[in-house]
């Protein structure tokens, strides 16, 4: 189980590659995903120890001019981790009230408010996926009451603030519609 999470984006493939070396020289952390994501940039996920995930984001974030976006969640909740394996968790449509989507225009972000809306409001997270037909977005599904997956998606809006692209509130969704709620990811942790 690891306690942080942390991801940086990168405008070039070069500088990502030598800040993806630095890092694992850093401190020993487990590199969860490093791949190009659309448009042309290139993502490093780590995860590990609080202390040992602080030390590598630092070193990962050193060329500061080539970082787009980045994340640093010292205590990052664990369905994070579990969405980002591509885990999902449904429930029958008829046993999920209400379904909300939010959706980021970085990944970094996106993952940051996902975190923020599980450890600030009474939600499961059904899904989290980051994938490369969005253009380097990335987006969250959460389930419950509605007055919670209400409270979820303003939190995640709130912590996008200008990254956020588009949220949704489903109430009652249409079983038809839940089976296609969270396609197999392109983007995949192991």
């Amino acid at each position: 189980m690891h306690d942080s999470l942390a991801m940086v984006e990168y405008d070039s493939l070069a500088c990502g590659l030598k800040s993806l070396d630095a890092l694992v020289k850093q401190a020993p952390v487990e590199v969860l995903e490093s791949n190009l994501i659309e448009p042309g940039r290139f993502l490093i996920l780590f995860a590990g120890g609080v202390a040992e995930v602080e030390e590598s984001f630092t070193a990962a974030t050193a060329p500061a001019e080539q970082v787009i976006d980045s994340m640093l969640l010292p205590h990052v909740h664990p369905d994070v981790l579990s969405g980002l394996r591509g885990n999902v968790v449904m429930r029958d449509a008829d046993q999920m009230d209400t379904i909300g989507v939010v959706e980021g225009v970085s990944v970094a972000s996106s993952l940051r408010a996902c975190d923020r809306s599980l450890k600030d409001a009474d939600v499961t997270l059904a899904g989290l996926r980051v994938c490369g037909g969005l253009g380097g977005r990335a987006y969250y599904v959460v389930f419950g009451a509605q007055h919670d997956v209400e409270a979820a998606i303003e939190v995640g809006e709130e912590m996008l603030g200008d990254r956020l692209h588009r949220s949704e509130c489903i109430a009652r969704p249409h079983p038809e519609m839940v089976v296609w709620l969270l396609r197999p990811p392109s983007f995949a942790v192991r």
